[in-house]
């Protein structure tokens, strides 16, 4: 039997008591995958990890966690050469795992780090933000974003992805929309956002469908504009139906700039960023990613 590739293992701290994980990297090591585990306790550890991963000349590279930490391995892979570049595996382990969920990653932990480990590599499109930060799903602005900032982390332990949505009822009372101008190649809009869903992937917020149609390797991304004042029937609509909703307004662009007369705050894949201007772009093929073969976020 040929010698395989290095896998390098990056887990969540949060994550790395799984003992489905821990039988499963046991099985594939016994099959003869030589696999290495470490664990993130801060910020800035992943990309440490990554500096490790390509010494040890390791094929892939697997996040173990939520959209925070795959948003963190993705942004320090496309930093690195391309020649160097590991690809990318997925392991579920957060709270409400957005991306991994509408990229239809399995939730079981054998199958998920086998398809990570041996599946296809495709290329996908990350979106950058003001030139250095960077989000693999997506960018969410508004009223959801406020509610998956402050979501208490006792609350999101305890219901997982729904938490953002019981949390969101409890703060109706804090409703208010965003000023905001955007402009991209054919498209200018200008009003007041309740919501803004800028899509990679298609879910945030622990299942809200804000860019229901986004695709991970088309080049493009999906803009989705909440301007209704009734937020909830809008949200829910976009949840339960397919058909065109009046109160979102809807794009696929390249890029897209946004500017506001008054500070307003993004979630990019859980990480906020506050400011008054962005210019957020695709960068076309930016990774390769081990992903199933009936993905619906591939074109």
């Amino acid at each position: 039997m040929k010698k395989q590739p290095t896998t390098l293992v990056i887990l969540n701290g949060k994550g790395a008591g799984n003992e489905a994980l821990r039988a499963a990297i046991a099985r594939l090591r016994g099959e003869g995958y030589p696999i290495m585990v470490r664990v993130t306790w801060e910020h800035g550890d992943g990309a440490r990890y990554l500096e490790e991963a390509v010494k040890l000349d390791a094929s892939t590279v697997v996040a173990g966690g939520g959209d925070g930490t795959i948003n963190e391995i993705a942004t320090a892979l496309v930093k690195l050469p391309a020649a160097s570049r590991p690809v990318l595996g997925i392991l579920p382990l957060g709270t409400a795992n957005d991306f991994a969920t509408s990229a239809g990653i399995p939730e079981e932990m054998e199958q998920a780090l086998r398809l990570a480990i041996v599946g296809k590599a495709v290329d996908i499109d990350l979106a950058r933000v003001n030139q250095d930060r960077y989000f693999i799903n997506m960018a969410t602005g508004g009223f959801g974003t406020r509610i998956t900032t402050e979501t208490p982390e006792k609350l999101k332990s305890a219901l997982g992805g729904v938490s953002y949505f019981i949390h969101g009822l409890m703060r109706m009372d804090t409703l208010k929309p965003d000023r905001c101008t955007l402009n991209g190649p054919d498209f200018s809009w200008q009003g007041d956002a309740l919501a803004i869903g800028i899509g990679n992937g298609r879910q945030a917020g622990g299942g809200q469908r804000l860019c229901p149609t986004a695709l991970i390797n088309d080049g493009l991304l999906e803009l989705s504009i909440v301007t209704s004042q009734e937020l909830l029937p809008t949200l829910l609509h976009s949840l339960t139906r397919n058909d065109d909703n009046p109160n979102i307004i809807s794009a696929s662009l390249p890029w897209l700039t946004i500017a506001s007369p008054h500070e307003i705050t993004f979630n990019l894949d859980g990480e906020p960023l506050s400011g008054t201007e962005f210019r957020i772009e695709v960068v076309p093929n930016a990774l390769s990613c081990r992903l199933p073969p009936s993905c619906e976020l591939l074109a």
